[in-house]
């Protein structure tokens, strides 16, 4: 059985995401593709930081605990 997952589309510019890194903002709160709200830390989303901010829909990967494993653009 495969780990459980969740597919966001984000869009947060980046004077927004710079909230995580002065401290005030650690979770991120979005609609994922199946209708559920879903909370997830900020910080995993370090690594899909542009210029821009981020942008685009994402798959983020949980192992059977609800541990964050992995996230990766794939739209």
């Amino acid at each position: 059985m495969s780990n459980p997952s969740i597919i966001v589309d984000l869009a947060i510019p980046a004077d927004e995401y710079l909230r995580v890194y002065q401290g005030s903002a650690k979770l991120v709160s979005a609609i994922a593709s199946d209708g559920r709200r879903v909370q997830f830390p900020a910080n995993i989303l370090h690594k899909m930081v542009t210029r821009e901010g981020i942008y685009g829909r994402y798959l983020i990967e949980f192992n059977r605990e609800g541990k964050f494993q992995k996230i990766q653009r794939i739209g």
